[in-house]
């Protein structure tokens, strides 16, 4: 019988016990799985959404979600954020400014997320596909091997992937600097909210840098980051049409099949020497 160590909503992965196959031979072993915990935004003590996360930079992951998601329209109008850890989930409260409080009211939502899922919390398409500002000029200086660089250094940098392979990255790049911050979680939108979070609580211009993520681009992903004003987006993996369309029309710069020696430039290549 399958055992799992660990039930601690705040861990962030368990031990299991698997019997492993490998030409043939089967071995019995312990491996490390990666935790997806309910994650309960609530504003105000009104509940918004929960999201399955995993439970690690969860007052970065409420930054970043309220901001992205266009709750606020600045970070100054976040006021407080605590986090609750129940014995299955997690409960967040924040605080915003009362007017966007009430606006918020008027935004009914669906009160699941799923790991996977980006747009889940959007009752209507307008919800969903929100009008977004350009942005603006990004930073200065983004060369071909300062992106790679940034790619293979991004490989040591997700202590959490390493035990598990099975969690997002989203990493936050200066050019000349590289790395300066990595956010994980299962989920990939996750994983970018925690990292705009943790530059919000940080201080740091949007300008100053790009985003790397591990994993395919999606429109959300360009959504997240034209939202707050992110000029230049590298994924891993592929790209949608839908992702396309809007980072052309919001000015962002889209790189897909960010790898090892190989890109592709899919928007406003100017910014990509």
């Amino acid at each position: 019988m399958t055992e799992v160590v660990s039930l601690d909503p705040r861990a962030v992965s368990a031990e299991v016990t698997v019997d492993r196959w490998v030409r043939g031979a089967v071995t019995h072993k312990t491996d490390q799985v990666a935790e997806e915990t309910p994650i309960a935004l609530v504003y105000h003590g009104v509940p918004h959404v929960v999201m399955l996360a995993t439970p690690a930079n969860l007052e970065d992951f409420a930054v970043g979600f309220t901001l992205s998601e266009g709750l606020v329209a600045r970070p100054e109008e976040i006021r407080s954020v605590e986090v609750t850890h129940g014995e299955e989930a997690i409960d967040v409260r924040v605080t915003v400014a009362w007017d966007r409080f009430s606006a918020l009211l008027q935004r009914r939502r669906n009160l699941t997320g799923r790991t996977g899922c980006g747009l889940c919390g959007a009752e209507t398409a307008d919800d969903a596909i929100r009008e977004i500002p350009p942005v603006g000029a990004g930073p200065a200086g983004i060369t071909v091997e300062d992106l790679h660089a940034a790619i293979e250094q991004l490989g040591t940098m997700q202590p959490i992937n390493s035990r598990t392979g099975s969690v997002h990255a989203a990493a936050w790049v200066v050019p000349g600097k590289g790395i300066q911050l990595v956010r994980e979680d299962v989920g990939r939108h996750n994983a970018l909210d925690k990292a705009i979070g943790a530059l919000v609580r940080g201080g740091i211009d949007f300008n100053s840098g790009y985003m790397l993520i591990t994993s395919r681009a999606s429109f959300e992903m360009v959504q997240k980051s034209a939202t707050v004003g992110i000029a230049f987006l590298a994924a891993f993996s592929a790209p949608t049409a839908f992702a396309v369309r809007l980072a052309a029309k919001s000015g962002l710069t889209l790189v897909a099949f960010a790898r090892r020696e190989q890109h592709v430039v899919y928007t406003h290549p100017e910014r990509l020497r």
